[in-house]
């Protein structure tokens, strides 16, 4: 895997992101992934092209990271006794393909070929169905606080990667494709950040 220091500009800031060169075989799994299971996903529709990717945000309990409630979740082992929140959460099935911890390590749930249930009911220019086109990616974070480098060097590193094995032609928040309903990734997710370092590193590569 190699390692490569780039240096971008977002407005009047400066920082510095560690790309890790990733790879996505062609049954839809990312070799530096942590893999776990999730029983929630099926077979996409026949022909569809996977065009659109969503991110989001999520902790459980909500603003903890220091526990695997997400895990849980989308292993379908959440013990509604274990923190008061967890009783809303009875009975949902729900998965992403992947989710980036604090410390931006990589967790995979589903194949990428796959369709995880990640988007609910969603609609992107037009279309429907969000979860038939799109991949999803969790931040482990929430509304209220900013996500860390770590997470954001990960993110930009697993984006690029997707776009490379994917016809990816639009990014979009939770918020974009169910608007109303959602709200993450949140007023704390950089889009500046994050959108200007991938647009520089495809003029590099260019």
């Amino acid at each position: 895997m190699k390692q490569v220091i780039v240096t971008a500009k977002n407005g009047i800031q400066i920082f510095s992101a560690i790309y890790l060169f990733m790879h996505i075989d062609t049954d839809g799994w990312l070799d530096t992934a942590h893999f776990i299971s999730s029983p929630n996903y099926d077979d996409r529709p026949s022909g569809v092209n996977i065009n659109l990717l969503v991110i989001h945000n999520i902790s459980l309990p909500p603003d903890d990271f220091a526990s695997n409630g997400v895990i849980d979740l989308f292993t379908n082992q959440i013990n509604p006794q274990a923190h008061p929140y967890y009783q809303t959460l009875v009975g949902l099935e729900v998965s992403s393909h992947f989710f980036i911890r604090r410390m931006g390590t990589v967790l995979q749930f589903v194949s990428c070929n796959k369709r995880a249930w990640h988007a609910g009911i969603s609609c992107w220019q037009g279309k429907a169905r969000c979860n038939d086109f799109s991949i999803g990616i969790e931040l482990e974070g929430s509304d209220t606080v900013a996500f860390t480098d770590s997470q954001y060097a990960q993110l930009i590193a697993l984006t690029q990667c997707i776009c490379q094995r994917y016809p990816i032609q639009d990014i979009a928040g939770h918020c974009h494709i169910a608007p109303g309903r959602k709200t993450d990734p949140g007023p704390y997710f950089e889009w500046p950040r994050y959108l200007s370092v991938l647009k520089n590193n495809n003029k590099e590569s260019q």
